[in-house]
């Protein structure tokens, strides 16, 4: 691109000739894309570890409709029909739509307590000020970090002794113990993100602090409330110490000890094809959910930075 540049006029008089020049514009250098070789290896590690978790998923799903010629013969092709009795076979003969009922008692139970107790005492300690709440708040983060392997031995003969052992109410209330130290960690940060000036209209209007909390701000922690929900359900789901030691009745056992039952007990036998049912059955119930409020997951982990 030219331009002409044309000097001011000067007087005729003078006698001086003035010429035009001429320069010639730089050319506009073409824009760097700036983090163009992070975000391809950024997006290349995701594409990796995507292929790393939804893999083992999608062939434990495709070994399920498999016989167990099939299994061993070629373990990575597509089966050659869908056996369904292999499902049926190990929601039967192996006892999994027992172990299924009694972690979905287990589970529900624990999960509506975790959080009821849970919301509650991270309400209080998040809103009110008292002589204690910081050492509260510190004892239950001190039991996020105590291991519960040192615990099973006392935990044992306490369940014993008020004579809760094998028992499917005993083990609720031992998960909610167990998981209530990470719920008022997570929902007093939680609460402390929601506006206090809903409250205190609330309590002009003349609400008790029962009320305010029950029906306007519990519902307005939902978005914490499924977050928490979600990871107290996929820990209790997977719980596998607990059960083993407080619930060693075969009738009350869970998803876990069921498919840990069903691998010893095949020998050298083995219904690998009734197994691997049986493990997608366990898996289902924790994809859908993550599935299905993946969104309020989301919203509960970024609440806080958006204040």
């Amino acid at each position: 691109m030219k331009t002409t540049e044309t000097p001011a006029p000067v007087p005729a008089e003078s006698g001086i000739t003035v010429a035009k020049i001429e320069t010639v514009a730089p050319r506009p250098r073409p824009e760097k894309r700036e983090g163009g070789v992070l975000n391809v290896f950024s997006h290349g590690i995701l594409v990796i570890w995507a292929i790393m978790v939804v893999m083992p998923l999608v062939w434990a799903v495709m070994t399920s409709f498999k016989d167990d010629s099939s299994i061993f013969g070629s373990p990575w092709s597509l089966p050659d029909k869908l056996h369904f009795d292999n499902w049926a076979r190990a929601w039967t003969d192996a006892n999994m739509s027992d172990y299924f009922l009694n972690t979905v008692l287990v589970v529900g139970g624990s999960l509506i307590g975790t959080l009821v107790l849970g919301s509650m005492a991270a309400y209080v300690l998040a809103r009110f000020d008292f002589p204690g709440n910081r050492f509260i708040y510190f004892l239950f983060i001190g039991g996020m970090s105590f291991p519960i392997m040192l615990a099973l031995v006392p935990l044992f003969y306490v369940v014993n002794n008020m004579g809760l052992l094998n028992t499917i109410h005993g083990l609720i209330l031992v998960y909610i113990a167990y998981s209530l130290p990470f719920t008022v960690f997570f929902l007093t940060a939680f609460f402390r993100t929601l506006p206090t000036s809903v409250a205190e209209a609330a309590f002009v209007d003349g609400a008790s602090h029962t009320r305010t909390f029950f029906q306007i701000m519990l519902p307005m922690a939902k978005p914490g409330l499924i977050s928490v929900g979600i990871f107290n359900f996929l820990g209790q789901w997977n719980q596998y110490m607990l059960p083993t030691v407080l619930n060693t009745d075969p009738d009350k056992r869970v998803l876990t000890q069921g498919l840990v039952q069903l691998a010893v007990s095949q020998g050298y036998k083995g219904d690998w094809s009734g197994l691997f049912a049986g493990l997608v059955m366990a898996m289902l119930p924790v994809l859908a959910a993550y599935v299905i409020f993946q969104r309020q997951v989301v919203q509960g982990l970024t609440a806080g930075a958006l204040k």
